[in-house]
């Protein structure tokens, strides 16, 4: 739907805080957590993920596109706080969904910037895993 008068719009409307999408190649998360081991693993990511990413057939590709959220949820909130990536955590719902579970300095990030909803597409083909996050005000 297109508005020709933005007094049109409703003023109970979300606004976006940031956007961020990042792209990986699932060999590379393959050949850092070969080199690496449970290092890479722990660093970026939670005892959770872990455990869920080595259930599947493909655990690399899990990594990979996990890795590929944490990137892209950082761009989204752009240089305004450090982050560690174990703070952010990809978890699935029942029925499959994927969404992003954030704590530390994360929280406190988002109340004070009013991040209110933190939306989460990922997807794979072939060789490359790939996340979008937009987060909303």
């Amino acid at each position: 739907m297109i508005y020709e008068h933005p007094e049109e719009l409703s003023h109970n409307f979300f606004m976006i805080f940031g956007i961020g999408i990042d792209i990986v190649r699932i060999e590379r998360i393959r050949e850092v957590t070969e080199k690496w081991g449970t290092r890479f693993l722990q660093r970026v990511f939670t005892e959770e993920e872990i455990a869920y990413c080595y259930q599947k057939k493909s655990p690399y590709l899990s990594l990979a596109v996990r890795f590929a959220a944490k990137e892209a949820f950082i761009k989204a909130i752009s240089s305004d706080v450090f982050v560690s990536m174990n703070e952010i955590e990809v978890r699935n719902s029942e029925n499959g969904k994927p969404f992003l579970k954030i704590s530390g300095r994360l929280e406190d990030f988002f109340r004070k910037k009013q991040i209110t909803k933190a939306h989460l597409s990922m997807s794979h083909e072939h060789d490359y895993g790939i996340a979008c996050v937009v987060l909303e005000q």
